[in-house]
């Protein structure tokens, strides 16, 4: 995963135990949440049926509509964060985007 790529997750303590569970490699399914009613451009980060946190907003915006296009939701590469990643922005869980299409898509 490069630097580039890096997305941040977001969620906190109500996610923390499940993102720990899981491997320090995997992929996580994103999937477009328009009727959340905290953030209407929401995106879960999700294993199986486990929602693991959200892509964090200021990503989120940018890359809603690219991902509400997918039919079924994309899956990208994940990692649990390094003690250095949540020490600097309290991130537990980080998505690698380079292979989706959408904004950031070069």
């Amino acid at each position: 995963m490069s630097v580039l790529t890096r997305i941040p997750v977001v969620g906190g303590l109500a996610y923390i135990e499940h993102v720990r569970r899981q491997p320090s490699t995997f992929e996580a399914t994103l999937v477009a949440e328009p009727g959340n009613r905290f953030f209407p451009q929401a995106i879960a980060v999700t294993i199986g049926e486990q929602k693991l946190g959200y892509v964090a907003p200021e990503v989120a915006r940018e890359w809603f509509e690219a991902i509400s296009a997918h039919i079924p939701p994309p899956v990208c590469p994940a990692r649990r964060g390094q003690l250095a990643d949540h020490e600097t922005s309290g991130v537990e869980l980080l998505l690698d985007f380079s292979g989706l299409s959408g904004p950031g898509a070069r």
